[in-house]
């Protein structure tokens, strides 16, 4: 139920209770908890030593302005310099994106990483918080770029994480610090927003994390909050079966449900599988809050561990390897 995140370099003792916690099912890495490939490798393995093969070790390593791990990885483009390809040249751009998807999924498999929260499939719209991180403001190129992603990690043995549904790049405020309201009609966003989602879903995507934005056209609760547009409308219009993932409940746009117990229940009740506790400060309550709860979504979570990956000297003994990063870091000297 829960994915939780930890403070340093090395687990505390408290945390290794945290890991064994009844409801814990994964950790969360940041760029705190890197500071070397061998360090974080490490870490994971003191992870699962603890808590077991079975649970989930993820990281957001999309690339350009969120890449947590970053010295002695590849240093991976954002997602909109592979948009800005698909303008001139649609097939390399389709192709860019299935070999940038690759090698984030191969390279976080080879360490132990279960899954990137990737890609990001929100429209290019000039939210605050997307920016680069999106493909494109054209909801058909996002979602052709998107289905390429989605292939791209699954070569790489990763599983699909598509965010921030119900799409989160037309509204201006930051979730991260504000609550951000879209006042759309429905219709609007069906046919822009969640064209991106549609499609990705038909690629298999095996989870989508929801968005703390708030459509009063839909809910008044925050998309993560809402029945509606969990059971309703991603489940029942869409068919997805997968993994349904609630963004960081420590975020500000999170605060209408209250205190961490009231967020946690929010999720959970209105149908989220996983609930993002990022921030250390906030996880003894949050498992304090699963306490006694059934984890019925247990076996969507689990189609989220990571296929048998390479080690990392088999990894970086392979010449398409080599192919696809020239092709991808090529794209830093296109921004420049």
């Amino acid at each position: 139920m829960l994915m939780i995140g930890i403070a340093g370099l090395e687990l505390a003792p408290h945390e290794r209770d945290w890991l064994v916690a009844p409801g814990v099912a994964g950790v969360l890495l940041f760029a705190r908890n890197f500071a070397s490939r061998e360090q974080v490798s490490g870490l994971i393995e003191s992870i699962r030593a603890i808590a077991g093969e079975d649970f989930l070790v993820a990281v957001d390593q999309e690339g350009g302005p969120v890449q947590r791990f970053r010295d002695g990885f590849t240093r991976l483009p954002p997602l909109a310099a592979i948009g800005a390809v698909y303008g001139r040249d649609p097939d390399d751009a389709i192709r860019l994106a299935e070999e940038h998807a690759w090698v984030m999924a191969s390279e976080m498999r080879a360490i132990g990483v279960d899954f990137s929260f990737a890609p990001v499939v929100d429209l290019a719209r000039g939210n605050a918080a997307i920016g680069l991180r999106a493909f494109h403001a054209d909801p058909a190129v996002a979602a052709e770029l998107g289905q390429a992603y989605v292939r791209g990690m699954h070569l790489g043995g990763m599983a699909a994480v598509l965010k921030h549904f119900p799409g989160h790049g037309s509204v201006a405020a930051d979730t991260h610090k504000a609550q951000a309201i879209d006042p759309r009609p429905l219709e609007t966003i069906r046919r822009e927003d969640l064209r991106p989602f549609a499609e990705c879903i038909e690629a298999r995507v095996e989870a989508v994390m929801m968005a703390h934005v708030v459509y009063p056209s839909v809910d008044e609760q925050p998309a993560g909050y809402s029945r509606r547009w969990i059971q309703t409308v991603l489940r029942g219009e869409l068919g997805f079966d997968g993994a349904v993932i609630s963004d960081d409940i420590s975020m500000a746009a999170a605060g209408v449900a209250g205190t961490v117990t009231g967020r946690v229940h929010g999720h959970l009740d209105a149908g989220c599988d996983l609930v993002l506790a990022c921030f250390p400060e906030v996880v003894a309550e949050a498992i304090d809050a699963v306490k006694g709860r059934h984890a019925p979504g247990a076996a969507r979570l689990a189609v989220l561990r990571g296929a048998i990956g390479s080690t990392w000297e088999g990894l970086t003994d392979n010449p398409q390897r080599d192919r696809f990063i020239a092709r991808i870091t090529a794209l830093h000297r296109e921004e420049a």
